[in-house]
Parts: C-alpha cells; structure tokens; sequence
C-alpha cells in the first residue's frame, strides 16, 4: 500500500465532513418536525439552511482541489444522528426537546472537533484560502452550539417541571389507591 501524506488525509478528513454535513441536512428536517418548542423548532430550520451552505463551502473547495468528495461515510455523525432518531421515538414533549438539544449540540461538538482538525491541516499545508472558509463553518458551528445552550436553559426547567407533575400525579395516584385498599 503507497505510504499517504497529509494532503491525502486532508481530502480524506473533508470527505467525512461532506458526508456528514449531507446527513445533517436529511436529518435536520425530521430534528424540526419532532420538536415542540417553537424556537427549537425555528433553530433546526435555520441551522439546516446553515448546514446547505457549509455543504456548498466543502464543495467549493473540492473543486479548487480536484477532488471528487463522495466516497466516504462519517460513520460518527451516522451515530449521532441515529441516536437523535432514538430520542424521537423515546420521549415526548419538553423531555424529547432537552434530549434533541443534547444530541444536537453533540453533533456541534463532533462538527467543531472535525472543523479544527482540516483548519490545522489545512494551514500546514499552504492552503490559506481553504482555512478560511473553513474557519467561517466552525464559528457557525459554535454559534449554534451557544444557541442550543441558550435553549436547553429555557427548555430543561419546562422538561423537569413536567416531569415532577407527573411524580406528583403518580404519588397522589398511589396515596388515593393506598387509602382505598385501607
């Protein structure tokens, strides 16, 4: 097998960003039908535009490189997306909001973590241009991140509100059904 270099792993690294980013935009819609918060809901939308011109951003460089950028599946972001995919059928309400969040902003953390990795290698290798617009992506991918933070402090109180309803509910339930039995 011929030994790679880092130009190589660069494509390579961008190739699982593009088809990451592509899961995103098939997965964002089903993020937004499902969420009950209307600023969520309106989050997803927008951050799937977002996402359409970070796919954009990656093709623009493959071609100033040459490079086809299919050919690679991020294994990681189908997780992530799987796991949000859980969470839908999981839970309901605010609950299923606070767990949407949560595996959104992990879909951030791993986007940002890849963005930083091709930004390094990209400046390594001379290819100041293909940083930058990089770069725009990853301070996208923070903002978002800061949103979804934002939204999980107005959302999480709701979650947990209505979840202790439902312990008290429960408790009175078991309370009326002990007096009975008594």
């Amino acid at each position: 097998m011929p030994e790679k270099g880092l130009k190589e792993l660069f494509i390579d690294e961008l190739k699982d960003l593009y088809n990451a980013e592509n899961q995103l935009v098939k997965a964002l819609p089903k993020l937004a039908k499902a969420s009950e918060f209307p600023e969520l809901k309106a989050g997803f939308e927008e951050h799937l535009e977002q996402t359409k011109g970070h796919v954009e951003r990656l093709e623009s460089i493959f071609v100033k490189l040459g490079e086809d950028p299919k050919g690679k599946k991020c294994k990681g972001m189908e997780g992530l997306v799987e796991e949000g995919a859980e969470a839908i059928e999981e839970y309901e309400g605010a609950v299923r909001d606070a767990a949407l969040i949560g595996g959104a902003q992990r879909v951030e953390h791993y986007e940002m973590a890849g963005y930083g990795t091709v930004i390094a290698m990209a400046k390594q290798l001379g290819e100041s241009s293909h940083a930058k617009l990089l770069e725009q992506t990853l301070e996208e991918e923070k903002e978002t991140d800061a949103k979804l933070t934002s939204l999980s402090k107005k959302v999480n109180p709701t979650a947990a509100d209505g979840q202790n309803q439902s312990k008290r509910v429960e408790a009175s339930t078991k309370k009326t059904a002990s007096h009975h039995a008594a």
